[in-house]
């Protein structure tokens, strides 16, 4: 008799704490350990987000990309909190309001004292943006733990994955273990992304100096 498994993070319960809507505007207190999320505009993060949690509504997935304007918080099983941030990137959307998204998205990563690592979403079939370049050079340069999910894999075929996976560790000179593929369609990739929250959030603050 074989047994699976159990599926790591488990959600029990999740409750919607607000957002914040200047790089110096409310924000929850930082009490709890935070994982954020970020993409740009059209890369599944709310479907992403959606199957994670196994909610299907948790983050409205809208036909509009670029819907986003806030940092949104989410308290998870009261002992950790989600960070949706805003969407970057789409090109509909004025370059004066994606220029007031820089410094919100910058602001909260700089200033979160109980930020674990972030989750950067890339579409496995795009080649990275500026803007996502620029997104990788900032985590990196403020040194927060990030993983990589190479979203919409379902679109692929195996081979094509293998060769997009390769492509993009060498454009974007990262280690295949920082990439997750993952399918919000198949749930492929879920259990791995959460296995990997999970080891963020046992950590300590990567802005704790060592001892």
């Amino acid at each position: 008799m074989s047994t699976s498994s159990p599926e790591p993070l488990v959600i029990r319960s999740l409750e919607f704490m607000g957002g914040m809507a200047t790089a110096v505007g409310w924000r929850p207190e930082p009490l709890l350990p935070e994982i954020a999320f970020a993409g740009r505009s059209n890369v599944g993060k709310s479907s992403l987000l959606n199957k994670l949690v196994h909610r299907k509504k948790f983050a409205r997935v809208s036909n509009t990309p670029g819907r986003t304007r806030e940092v949104n918080f989410f308290k998870i099983n009261g002992n950790f909190v989600f960070v949706d941030l805003p969407g970057y990137g789409y090109a509909r959307v004025s370059k004066e309001k994606r220029a007031e998204w820089r410094p919100l998205i910058e602001g909260y990563l700089s200033g979160s004292p109980e930020l674990r690592g972030i989750v950067q979403l890339l579409d496995a079939r795009r080649d990275p943006t500026e803007d996502d370049r620029h997104m990788l050079d900032y985590l990196s340069e403020i040194g927060v733990p990030t993983i990589v999910a190479l979203t919409k894999v379902d679109k692929l075929t195996a081979a094509q994955r293998v060769r997009r996976v390769d492509e993009l560790c060498l454009a974007l000179e990262l280690e295949v273990d920082q990439m997750i593929p993952f399918s919000a369609v198949t749930g492929e990739g879920r259990n791995e992304l959460g296995e990997a929250i999970e080891s963020l959030l046992a950590q300590p603050s990567w802005r704790t100096p060592a001892p």
